[in-house]
Formats: structure tokens, C-alpha cells, sequence
């Protein structure tokens, strides 16, 4: 009597559909050029540690005010995620993304909240596929050829070159846009006024981060007007060069 197969044994594993793959493809292709044009409709993007809730909608307003309305959150401090809630409520010109993003844990939490964009300082294999499931518009961090060959492989062609300055600075953002002349960036770590316009100068940059922005002791002290007038003086310098 003839063996019969046993079920599942000897079978081609399941290969995804080319319609599934042309989907997923096209999905983080449309969030990745969503995410170019916020970035370089913003140009600079003020990188905020919110230490007291109480401090989260003036900041924005300062900042707002300043003619900076895409703004970073990172999720440095136990009110993050709260401060961000409260500027998307209270400041509906901001444009309200999250940064620090460590985790798929933290993605999911960035997820439900309804930002804009996410930011991480680097990648892992598990926060690439975590985002590349989400329709959250997510540029990953990246210091190296090989981190980035890693985000492209996933998708992402837009990521944040951090640390910038110490991550070997304009010459090493040139030195990855031989290989990788389609990625663009936004980098950020020792990015300032003084040299804020020559990084956006770069054709690969988009945009550019920083906490030059938003000082800590300005905003420990309250001093919003300040920070409004840091905003307009460094869009002035900039449209300027």
C-alpha cells in the first residue's frame, strides 16, 4: 500500500504574493516621501527634552511663534509622551513629531498617540520591522554604511545621520552619499546657528536638528520670548545664506 505524504512535509514554503510585496513596498515609499517634504518644509527641527508638563504648550507656542512648527519630543523624560499630547490639543499649527524612539515598545506607544513622524538615535533589527509595519512616516538613525545599508534594506531612504559632527561631520555625510546617493538626511549632534547652513547647504540634507533652538535654562526659566527670538534669528541667517 502506497505511503501516503504527511501533510505540511515536502512542501514549498509560502512565498509572499508579488501584490503583497508591491504593497508593502509602495506603503513605506509614500511615508518615506511624506516625510522628506515635512522635513524640508521644516528645514530645522528643535530637539525638546520637556522636563515639567507645565512647560510643554508655551514651548510650543515660543516655538511656533518663531516660525518653527515641525518640532521633535524625545522620549528622554517621564512626561514626554504627555507634553506631546498636549501641544498636538493645545498647538494645532505645530507639527508634532517623537524622537528617542528605543524600542518597538516605544514605537507602538508613538503609534497610538498620533504624532506626525518618528525619530530613533539608531536601529535595531526589531524597530526596523516595527516601523516598516506602521504607516508612522520614520526616519531611523544611522553613523554608519553598514546601519544604513540595514535601513534600506527595509525601506527607509530618509534617516537621521547622528551623531553628525562626531559621527566624522559634513565629510562623513559625503562619504556616504557616494554609495548612497538617493538616501536623504537630517543630521543632528553638534548641529547649531554658526554651522546650521552649511550642513543644509548639502543636496542630500533635507533637514537639520538640534536643542541649539530651545536652551534648557530658557526653558527652566520660562524665558518664551527668548526662544522665539532664537527661532527668527536663525530663520533670518538662513535665508539669508
Amino acid at each position: 500500500m502506497p505511503c501516503r505524504r504527511r501533510s505540511g512535509i515536502g512542501r514549498r514554503p509560502h512565498a509572499r504574493r508579488p501584490s503583497e510585496e508591491a504593497t508593502t513596498t509602495m506603503t513605506t515609499s509614500a511615508q518615506q516621501n511624506h516625510l522628506v517634504a515635512l522635513f524640508k518644509a521644516a528645514t530645522v527641527i528643535p530637539v525638546l527634552t520637556i522636563e515639567r508638563i507645565q512647560d510643554a504648550v508655551p514651548l510650543a507656542r515660543a516655538l511656533v511663534a518663531g516660525g518653527v512648527r515641525t518640532l521633535e519630543v524625545t522620549l528622554r523624560t517621564p512626561v514626554a509622551i504627555e507634553a506631546a499630547r498636549a501641544m498636538m490639543a493645545e498647538v494645532p499649527e505645530a507639527v508634532v513629531g517623537i524622537g528617542t524612539i528605543l524600542s518597538p515598545a516605544d514605537f507602538t506607544r508613538v503609534e497610538k498617540l498620533g504624532v506626525k513622524f518618528g525619530i530613533s538615535p539608531g536601529l535595531t533589527p526589531d524597530l526596523l520591522k516595527a516601523a516598516a509595519d506602521s504607516a508612522l512616516p520614520f526616519a531611523p538613525g544611522i553613523a554608519t554604511a553598514s546601519e544604513l545599508m540595514m535601513a534600506l534594506a527595509q525601506g527607509f531612504d530618509v534617516a537621521k545621520f547622528f551623531p553628525a559632527e562626531q559621527a566624522g561631520g559634513i565629510k562623513g555625510l559625503r562619504a556616504l552619499g557616494g554609495p548612497f546617493p538617493n538616501v536623504r538626511f537630517c543630521p543632528t549632534g553638534g548641529v547649531g546657528e554658526a554651522n546650521a547652513a552649511t550642513w543644509l547647504a548639502e543636496p542630500n540634507v533635507v533637514a537639520v536638528g538640534g536643542s541649539w533652538l530651545c536652551p534648557t535654562a530658557e526653558i527652566r526659566a520660562g524665558n518664551w520670548a527668548g526662544i522665539t527670538a532664537i527661532c527668527q534669528r536663525t530663520l533670518k541667517v538662513l535665508k539669508a545664506t
